[in-house]
């Protein structure tokens, strides 16, 4: 479970929001939604454990955040991809792997690749792909992701609706296994959850 308690943020002399809480348990999705510069990613970040609040508490399965178990129980997917651009998708995804400390075979990050659409094109160097590929790469983790809680920033951008359907296949398939996931999304996209909660800041 997932608890934000009274939640503040203050970027520079400006408060972004204050007073923000939530509870979300096993196969719950929760919406973020605001204006641009509302903060939802800011709270997201705080939620990564990369931005301290400035007031409020984050607890995983009732402990702080700031521990390794956490960490190791978060996939998190930001607006920006995240890849290399001189490495290949297949390098990307099994460097990723590595990072994240999770085990993934290359007969498994092929498979990921030509799920999202990137057969053949999975040894050239991703400078050479297009937007919407290099988005499909860093999306391609989430093919074999294990980790309980996923917070994704922004996930459909740069798809065309293939791809946002396999994506929301993907994310429904999470919670119905009893994972947790935090989004945020400029578009309404249809996702099987146990529950659909919604957070609006500004």
């Amino acid at each position: 479970m997932l608890e934000a308690d009274n939640l503040e943020c203050v970027r520079g002399e400006r408060r972004l929001f204050a007073g923000i809480g939530f509870t979300l348990a096993a196969g719950e999705l929760l919406y973020l939604q605001g204006k641009n510069g509302s903060g939802k990613t800011s709270l997201l970040r705080m939620l990564i454990g990369l931005l301290p609040p400035e007031s409020g508490t984050i607890r995983w399965r009732g402990a702080a955040i700031k521990s390794d178990d956490y960490r190791a129980d978060l996939c998190y997917l930001g607006h920006l991809n995240a890849i290399k651009e001189e490495l290949t998708p297949l390098e990307n995804l099994l460097a990723g792997a590595r990072l994240a400390d999770a085990r993934l075979s290359e007969v498994e990050a092929l498979a990921a690749l030509e799920q999202v659409g990137l057969a053949g094109r999975e040894d050239l160097a991703c400078k050479y792909l297009s937007q919407g590929q290099k988005r499909r790469v860093a999306l391609a983790r989430l093919v074999n992701e294990k980790r309980p809680l996923w917070i994704l920033d922004e996930p459909f951008v740069a798809l065309d609706s293939a791809a946002v359907d396999w994506l929301a296949g993907i994310i429904s398939a999470h919670l119905q296994r009893g994972g947790l996931a935090v989004m945020t999304t400029h578009q309404r996209v249809d996702i099987a959850a146990g529950a659909l909660r919604e957070l609006r800041l500004g």
